[in-house]
């Protein structure tokens, strides 16, 4: 349901004026998001994460992360590490525990999107893309061996040491590159616009093939739940999609007087959070107003307002107990929980999962916790 919707949002923006009016984006990401995909299908690599209630089944989307979607490593790390755990040997021995596979699973659809491509040679050089400086390259480099190990050549490259010559995308070294893994974000992109001339000539041109195009910024921006929720989007969608997106998409408004009063937002201050338009990896202020005091919600909400940021309907945690006993006090609490699903070319892959200590804003780097996820496939006889 969410990939067609998805679709519908980036086909309508590809052919309809009045929707790309709903975006706040500059002319030269405008330019950018209308190029022709170079494959057949949505989003090759997305990860949309949720608030879910486990009593319930209900959910609400956090965010849609497709620009760079990560953290794949992290889950595959902390599973290696768990091996030893007393607890964890404890289920193992009462269950049959399978992982997800995140590498070889993305490398194998990764192919099978260039296989759609109309220019696609028979054995084609992978670049991995990022601005190095934010990229996380043990992941990367994981990447890269899963594309050696079927058969596929693969380096891991700066989006700014790219080449453009006779036609052809080039490596800092010269190798040809037929085929780009994009983990550079967009945001990042068009930060550094100047630096990444023959980069974003050698997609403008075709010379390349790229996933994910950058049509992706549109389900990746915070600004879609707004569109979702707009009139104007809702008239190219279903009663049935309308009907999902009432229930599982919070309410999204720019935080101006453009869309919502300063005082609505200072009064009820359990009711919202504030983000930045278009951020990744907790990058910026996440200001819930229920980890506020009044006063203190008030004055940060009169110096954010008009300044480009998102109010969004706050959505409630669904909380289970936890002990940490690496950085914690080793003492249970509850903690809030947020499942991130993969999904590659718009098909299920696996589960990210993050915790943070008691109901409060999951931030990367400070109070998250990631629990690396399990299938349990059977109950061990005996």
């Amino acid at each position: 349901m969410s990939c067609r919707i998805f679709g519908k949002v980036i086909q309508s923006y590809r052919e309809e004026e009045e929707i790309r009016s709903l975006f706040p984006f500059s002319k030269e990401l405008e330019e950018l998001i209308l190029l022709p995909a170079p494959y057949t299908g949505v989003l090759p690599i997305a990860r949309l994460d949720l608030f879910y209630n486990e009593d319930t089944g209900d959910f609400k989307f956090c965010e849609i992360n497709t620009d760079g979607t990560a953290a794949m490593f992290r889950d595959l790390e902390l599973r290696k590490a768990l091996v030893h755990n007393p607890a964890h040997e404890a289920v193992s021995a009462l269950y049959d525990l399978q992982p997800f596979e995140l590498f070889d699973s993305w490398v194998k659809t990764f192919l099978g999107l260039y296989g759609t491509y109309n220019k696609r040679v028979e054995t084609p050089h992978v670049a991995i893309v990022d601005f190095l400086e934010n990229a996380t390259y043990p992941e990367f480099e994981i990447f890269a061996e899963a594309f050696r190990k079927a058969g596929i050549s693969c380096e891991i490259c700066d989006v700014r040491s790219l080449r453009y010559e006779g036609g052809r995308l080039l490596t800092e070294n010269g190798t040809w590159i037929n085929a780009i893994y994009r983990r550079a974000v967009t945001a990042d992109v068009m930060t550094h616009y100047d630096e990444v001339g023959p980069f974003l000539r050698a997609v403008s041109e075709d010379a390349v093939f790229l996933a994910g195009a950058f049509e992706t910024q549109l389900i990746h921006t915070k600004w879609l739940f707004y569109v979702l929720h707009h009139p104007v989007m809702r008239r190219y969608l279903t009663q049935e999609e309308q009907d999902f997106v009432d229930a599982h998409v919070p309410k999204t408004v720019e935080f101006s007087s453009d869309y919502i009063t300063l005082e609505e937002v200072q009064k009820h201050k359990d009711s919202y959070i504030l983000k930045p338009m278009d951020a990744y990896a907790s990058k910026g202020i996440y200001a819930a107003g229920r980890e506020y005091e009044q006063q203190a919600w008030q004055e940060l909400c009169a110096d954010l307002y008009g300044k480009g940021m998102i109010c969004q309907q706050y959505c409630t945690q669904y909380l289970t107990p936890n002990i940490d006993y690496a950085w914690g006090d080793g003492e249970w609490h509850p903690y809030m929980n947020m499942p991130g699903l993969y999904a590659y070319n718009g098909k299920f892959a696996g589960i990210l999962m993050r915790m943070a200590c008691e109901e409060k804003i999951i931030v990367a780097h400070e109070n998250e916790r990631t629990a690396p996820v399990f299938v349990v496939k059977s109950r061990k006889e005996g």
